[in-house]
C-alpha cells in the first residue's frame, strides 16, 4: 500500500527532473569528466605515500641493470610467473626463478611483488601444468575468446573444484617460502571471455563463488605480504545498466578477508574501466589495499598495444593524480613499455 501512495509522487519527480533539465542524466557517464580535474598535474611527482612497482611483465631478465634500480622512489618490481613454470610436474615444485629474481631485487634494495599467471592471451600458450590438462581436471583450461568470437587466450578452470584444490596448494607452497619476504603477490585480472556455451561447467554465479574461494586460498597462504585480487569485470554483467552485483561482491568480499583490490589497465577516459574497476575503488570505503596497474598502451589512453606514438601528450602526470586523489591507492604498476617508460615515467620519478 505505502508502495502505491509513493508511486504518483515518484512520477511526479520524474517529469519535473525532465522539465528542468532536459534529460536525465545517464549514469554511464557520470566520470567520463573526471579526468580533467588532473589535466594540469605536472611533474617531477610530488612525494606521496604509494608503492611504485616497474611492472615487467613475464620479461623477467629485464629488471638486470635496469634504470628503474637507481630509483628511491620505485619500491621493486612487480613480475608474473605462470603456473606451469612454478609447478612443472604435479606436486613438484620449482621456484628457483623467484628467489633468483627475489635476490637480486633484494641486492639493490628492491622488491618483488609476484603476479600469478593462470590466463593468458595468447591462443597458443595456456600457461597452467600439463597434469592439469587431462580428464581428472576437465582439461583444467578452456579458451577464452574476446567480443568478435576470436579467440584470445586461455583461462584456467577456476571454477572447477580440483583446479581449485591444485591452486590453494601452490598458493600454500608459495606462502611458506615467501610470505613476509616479498612485498606482495597479486591474481589476474577476474575478466574472462568464458560463458556456458564455451564451457557447460560455467556460469557467472558460480564463477563468482570460485574467486572468493580462491582469495581465501591467497590470503590463508600468505597473511604477512600485501594480497591483491585483481577485479575488473564480470562476465554476465555490464555497468552500470546491468549490474547483478557480481564485481560489487568481489570488493565487498575482498574487504572483508583482508584482500587487497585493482585492477590493470588504468584508463581514466573509457566507459569501460570507468564504470567498472575505477567506480568499485572510488565509491566505497577500503582498509585493505587499492592497486592500479598502468600497462601496454596505456600511457597513449589504449589497453594492449604496443604502437609507438612519438607525437604524444606525457600523461604520467595525469595518471598519478587521478590514481592518488580519486582511487587512494597504495600501489602503482608502471609499464616498463618504451619509450614511454624512459622519455615519460622516469623524468617524473626524479627529484629536482
Amino acid at each position: 500500500m505505502r508502495i502505491r501512495k509513493s508511486l504518483p509522487i515518484i512520477i511526479l519527480v520524474y517529469f519535473i527532473t525532465i522539465s528542468i533539465f532536459g534529460q536525465i542524466e545517464n549514469p554511464a557517464n557520470r566520470y567520463l569528466d573526471v579526468y580533467k580535474k588532473y589535466s594540469n598535474a605536472t611533474f617531477p611527482l610530488k612525494p606521496d605515500s604509494i608503492k611504485h612497482f616497474v611492472w615487467f611483465a613475464r620479461d623477467r631478465k629485464l629488471i638486470h641493470n635496469h634504470t628503474f634500480l637507481t630509483i628511491k622512489r620505485f619500491t621493486g618490481a612487480q613480475i608474473m610467473y605462470s603456473w606451469n613454470q612454478l609447478e612443472p610436474e604435479k606436486g613438484k615444485y620449482d621456484f628457483s626463478i623467484i628467489r633468483e629474481d627475489y635476490e637480486y631485487l633484494h641486492s639493490h634494495g628492491k622488491k618483488l611483488f609476484i603476479q600469478f599467471q593462470d590466463a593468458t592471451f595468447n591462443p597458443k600458450y595456456a600457461g597452467i601444468p600439463k597434469y592439469l590438462m587431462t580428464e581428472e581436471y576437465d582439461r583444467g583450461s578452456v579458451q577464452q575468446y574476446n567480443e568478435n568470437d576470436k579467440a584470445e587466450g586461455w583461462v584456467a578452470k577456476r571454477w572447477n573444484r580440483k583446479v581449485q584444490e591444485r591452486f590453494a596448494l601452490i598458493m600454500e607452497a608459495l606462502g611458506k617460502e615467501f610470505d613476509g619476504r616479498i612485498e606482495g603477490i597479486n591474481l589476474q585480472e577476474s575478466a574472462i571471455g568464458v560463458n556456458s556455451e564455451i564451457d557447460p561447467t560455467f556460469s557467472p554465479e558460480h564463477y563468482l563463488e570460485s574467486l572468493k574461494i580462491n582469495m581465501v586460498a591467497l590470503k590463508k597462504a600468505f597473511p604477512h605480504s600485501t594480497t591483491i585480487q585483481y577485479a575488473n569485470f564480470m562476465p554476465g554483467e555490464w555497468l552500470p545498466g546491468d549490474d547483478k552485483g557480481y564485481l560489487r561482491s568481489v570488493y565487498h568480499f575482498g574487504q572483508e578477508i583482508g584482500v587487497g583490490l585493482g585492477g590493470p589497465d588504468l584508463m581514466v577516459k573509457q566507459k569501460g574501466q570507468l564504470n567498472h574497476t575505477i567506480a568499485m575503488m572510488h565509491e566505497e570505503k577500503f582498509t585493505v589495499p587499492l592497486g592500479i596497474a598502468i600497462q601496454d598502451g596505456n600511457y597513449t589512453g589504449e589497453t594492449g598495444t604496443n604502437t609507438i606514438v612519438k607525437e604524444r601528450e606525457n600523461i604520467v602526470p595525469l595518471l598519478h593524480a587521478f590514481a592518488k586523489d580519486f582511487l587512494k591507492v597504495s600501489y602503482m604498476f608502471w609499464s616498463y613499455q618504451e619509450p614511454y617508460f624512459s622519455e615519460d615515467v622516469v623524468p617524473c620519478f626524479l627529484t629536482k
